[in-house]
């Protein structure tokens, strides 16, 4: 059954009957499924991905690979992070893979993409919630793409340690245009800590926007914050 989908898989584009993969599918969310039977899968499915496919079916296989998964997947996957055409469902799979190895290579793709594939690849670092992409994305809060800067604050935002903090807090006087993106970042990371009870932490970042120099709506969503931190201590 298995080998009759991985055929028609071969033969699959949108618009096909979907009920001949269904074995794949069920193999994928099989509960409990040993780990040998995992591991067979996913090496089936990378030796799909490596084939010739369409690209509705290699979507398909990524989206199973961010189920099944592991770090056996990631070379292959780090690889179509390059290519337009690839790097979304790539990254889509990269992100759901807990393994260190699947946060290395959304980390080194930093240095060998550009415009709006590092876009997406910083976004996938925030998705992570990955602390040690911390120093890699606050450099990029300097990139001349405005944009890149812009989703590299909103990333350190979503990542939400204290470490973020300090890099957002040191870029926040000379942030020119994305000063705001900046300021989103700050107040993403103190929810994050309000969230996990880090009060004293997440006060300190709403107390530091909640004045006079920030624009109207900074405030108001800072008085908001410390409100929030009040009722969480009374």
């Amino acid at each position: 059954m298995l080998a009759d989908a991985f055929e028609a898989l071969k033969k699959y584009d949108w618009g096909t009957d979907l009920s001949a993969l269904e074995p794949i599918d069920n193999a994928a969310i099989a509960q409990p499924g040993s780990a040998s039977a995992d591991q067979d899968l996913e090496k089936q499915l990378l030796a799909a991905l490596n084939g010739h496919l369409s690209r509705d079916a290699h979507d398909y296989v990524c989206r199973k690979l961010a189920i099944v998964g592991t770090a056996a997947a990631v070379p292959t996957l780090a690889g179509l992070l390059g290519n337009q055409a690839t790097s979304h469902m790539a990254r889509f799979a990269l992100e759901r893979i807990n393994a260190p190895e699947a946060g290395q290579a959304l980390r080194a793709a930093l240095v060998t993409v550009d415009g709006n594939l590092k876009i997406g690849v910083i976004s996938s670092l925030g998705s992570r919630h990955d602390k040690h992409a911390v120093a890699a994305l606050g450099d990029l809060l300097r990139d001349p793409n405005q944009a890149v800067a812009r989703a590299a604050a909103l990333a350190l935002g979503t990542i939400g340690t204290p470490e973020s903090v300090s890099v957002l807090q040191a870029a926040h006087p000379s942030a020119g245009g994305d000063k705001q993106a900046v300021i989103d970042g700050l107040l993403n990371c103190a929810e994050s800590l309000l969230r996990h009870g880090k009060l004293d932490e997440a006060k300190g970042i709403y107390q530091s926007l909640a004045s006079e120099g920030q624009p109207r709506l900074v405030r108001l969503a800072a008085t908001r914050g410390l409100l929030a931190c009040a009722d969480q201590r009374a």
